[in-house]
């Protein structure tokens, strides 16, 4: 099996599983309503360690241009809809998931 991103924008969470097999679950930061997160089906296009500013410790890129999943230098953030369109997380669990991901590891983005 291989890994893949499961995020409900509406329970502010990501999930990480292995074929149907739940690995771990995830708290997320996710758009607000002017500038929701994109539904649909990404891959991770890239990683870059240490973004800086709002991007916290890592970014990981998404095949929907702009957009990403990364950490934040807001930790209250998390939980709340308040980006402008990335998954935020916290920036201990955006190391741990990426750990667990490689680049071309699917995400599907639902409500």
């Amino acid at each position: 099996m291989t890994n893949w991103i499961d995020i409900s924008t509406s329970h502010r969470q990501l999930k990480l599983f292995d074929g149907r097999k739940l690995i771990k679950t995830y708290p997320i930061g996710v758009g607000k309503m002017l500038t929701p997160t994109p539904t649909g089906v990404y891959t991770i296009i890239n990683k870059d360690p240490n973004p800086g500013g709002p991007f916290g410790v890592l970014w990981m890129g998404l095949s929907a241009p702009h957009y990403g999943i990364h950490g934040t230098n807001n930790p209250a953030s998390i939980g709340h809809f308040v980006s402008n369109g990335c998954v935020r997380m916290y920036n201990e669990d955006v190391l741990d998931l990426s750990s667990k991901v490689t680049i071309g590891t699917g995400v599907v983005i639902r409500k």
